[in-house]
């Protein structure tokens, strides 16, 4: 004859082991999402900037015009769970000077994982001036 042992709360000790993992796991699905959604924020901001300065108008719009624009869209969009930062915007100055001349536009974002590590998001948008 064989002796059973009592089995009972054997599938909690098992779900209390799985379950940091399961925890971690979805956690990380959703903070590498957010962080290609905040990639993309920070492409179409670099575009709207570009696009917003290479539109004739007299004068042309300035620098800060330009990161303002930048700002709005990403204050607008982006989706972080630490800190909020603006990015940082930079347009070569001189740009959109003449029709046809290249204007580039820089967006740089430090994105902060949930965890201790951060990386830097970088967007390149060149336009001709019209």
């Amino acid at each position: 004859m064989t002796v059973r042992r009592n089995q009972k709360g054997a599938s909690a000790v098992e779900f209390a082991i799985i379950l940091p993992v399961l925890v971690a796991l979805f956690f990380g699905i959703v903070d590498f999402g957010l962080l290609i959604y905040d990639k993309q924020v920070i492409t179409n901001a670099s575009r709207e900037g570009a696009r917003a300065g290479i539109v004739q108008r007299i004068p042309r719009m300035s620098v800060a015009d330009i990161t303002g624009v930048v700002d709005a869209y990403a204050a607008d969009h982006l989706v972080t769970f630490g800190s909020k930062t603006s990015p940082v915007t930079t347009v070569p100055s001189g740009s959109c000077a003449a029709f046809g001349q290249d204007l580039e536009v820089n967006v740089s974002y430090n994105y902060n994982f949930l965890a201790l590590t951060t990386i830097n998001i970088n967007a390149r948008t060149v336009m001709k001036c019209e």
